[in-house]
């Protein structure tokens, strides 16, 4: 999936409203309180319910430019990028990319295939949504 948006706010304010989200999720998750510093090759484990949980490795981190992780689980690996270009002075373009590799064969990936192109619609209008609140928030 990968979905391109403009929006009317600097890099900084978009780059650090990620960031600061992510720093939010491993100290949830982890209890550690880590620093912007120390984020890119950073690994933590990441519980989504009692069963399911997935390893995340910031893969990239670049100051107002990009943020890319990896997530690992024994069902698939996602990769996933954020990439900013600043515009003008406040304005972006923010490029988000998510590739999915299944593990568990052909039907698996023939299942994710049907229940990504069903729930694809619902999921890009929802992230549009969400990077029209962050610029909402500006």
């Amino acid at each position: 999936m990968k979905i391109k948006q403009k929006l009317n706010i600097p890099a900084n304010f978009f780059y650090h409203k990620v960031v600061d989200s992510v720093l939010y999720d491993i100290r949830t998750q982890t209890g550690e309180t880590l620093s912007e510093a120390q984020l890119e090759g950073y690994s933590y484990i990441k519980q989504f319910t009692k069963s399911t949980s997935a390893r995340i490795t910031v893969t990239k981190l670049v100051p107002d430019e990009s943020y890319h992780y990896t997530t690992h689980s024994n069902q698939s690996d996602f990769d996933v990028k954020y990439d900013i270009k600043q515009l003008c002075e406040k304005e972006i373009e923010v490029t988000y990319q998510e590739e999915v590799a299944s593990k568990g064969g052909f039907m698996r990936q023939m299942n994710d295939v049907l229940v990504g192109s069903i729930l694809g619609y619902v999921r890009r209008r929802n992230f549009k949504k969400m990077l029209l609140q962050i610029e909402a928030s500006y």
